[in-house]
């Protein structure tokens, strides 16, 4: 958590910030009443004062529980994220252990019981779920215009484009984030102005800290001093 939030939090949760004391590699919130917080520069959190326990709605509505806003409980935003994928295993496992250790839960299609639903209907169920959806477009296929072999360029499996569109329907174009190699001869899978496409060389976790960004943009909180 950075300052900022951390003293907005506070004042959503009535906590009065009546002085601001630097320490090393940090700073301490002084409350009114009686609770203080440190938060430092790497984004760690370390509650203190006479009313210490008055902070932990704070530091537990950070970790994706229930916050409070306008003087009401209400839920964080969901923090699972829908992972499309082709046939890089790697790749996507670079991806899924990325997201975990920035606090977020991937959904993987093939992880998902299907309980008697079609692959269309699995899909179509992930909007009660998911606020956010990452593609990883990975160089699976090839292809080109009849008698055109020399226009021939690597693409993103058929079932990549199909998710993606159905994602940008349900999820809507500012959740949906595209991720793919910069070192391929890769055709992009949508010539859709306003998509969000982000470029990595050799690993996923290059892309890192753009796609976090993305992500806390929507209200999906990711500690990026940590990322």
């Amino acid at each position: 958590m950075d300052l900022e939030r951390a003293k907005r939090l506070m004042a959503e949760h009535s906590l009065d910030v009546i002085d601001e004391r630097p320490v090393a590699h940090g700073t301490q919130l002084i409350t009114a009443q009686g609770a203080i917080l440190t938060v430092y520069d790497s984004g760690k959190c370390v509650p203190g004062g006479k009313r210490a326990d008055l902070l932990k709605p704070i530091l537990d509505g950070d970790d994706g529980r229930a916050v409070k806003v306008a003087g009401k409980v209400v839920p964080a935003p969901a923090r699972k994220v829908f992972v499309v994928y082709g046939h890089d295993p790697q790749a996507r496992g670079e991806l899924e252990a990325m997201l975990r250790r920035w606090g977020l839960e991937p959904l993987i299609l093939d992880q998902i019981a299907s309980g008697g639903q079609t692959i269309i209907e699995k899909l179509e169920s992930v909007r009660q779920e998911a606020n956010y959806a990452v593609v990883l477009a990975t160089p699976d296929d090839e292809g080109h215009r009849t008698n055109r072999p020399d226009e021939r360029l690597l693409r993103a499996r058929q079932n990549v484009v199909l998710e993606l569109g159905m994602m940008l329907a349900l999820l809507g174009r500012r959740r949906v984030a595209i991720l793919l190699p910069s070192s391929a001869n890769m055709e992009r899978p949508s010539d859709i102005h306003g998509l969000i496409y982000i470029p990595y060389k050799d690993n996923v976790n290059e892309a890192g800290l753009t796609l976090a960004k993305e992500i806390d943009a929507q209200g999906i909180h990711i500690n990026l001093a940590k990322v």
